[in-house]
């Protein structure tokens, strides 16, 4: 058994008010967002719209053509 799989077993096995305590612990454990990321979000959404966007549908039916003519 590994490690992810003993800590999901042992907190299946915590009582609800420790579950609870847990669960806020790692909410406060999470990256805050951040000036700069924030900043690269938008220009990450600015590009979207600004630049040409292939479809999801058209890539899954062209990437191993267009993975071949890369080599």
């Amino acid at each position: 058994m590994g490690m992810v799989q003993e800590i999901q077993e042992a907190i299946l096995n915590l009582p609800p008010q420790d579950r609870e305590s847990l669960r806020q612990w790692l909410d406060g454990t999470e990256e805050e967002e951040t000036p700069e990321m924030l900043a690269a979000i938008d220009v990450g959404l600015r590009s979207l719209r600004e630049k040409c966007v292939i479809p999801l549908e058209k890539v899954r039916q062209n990437i191993s053509s267009w993975a071949a003519g890369s080599v």
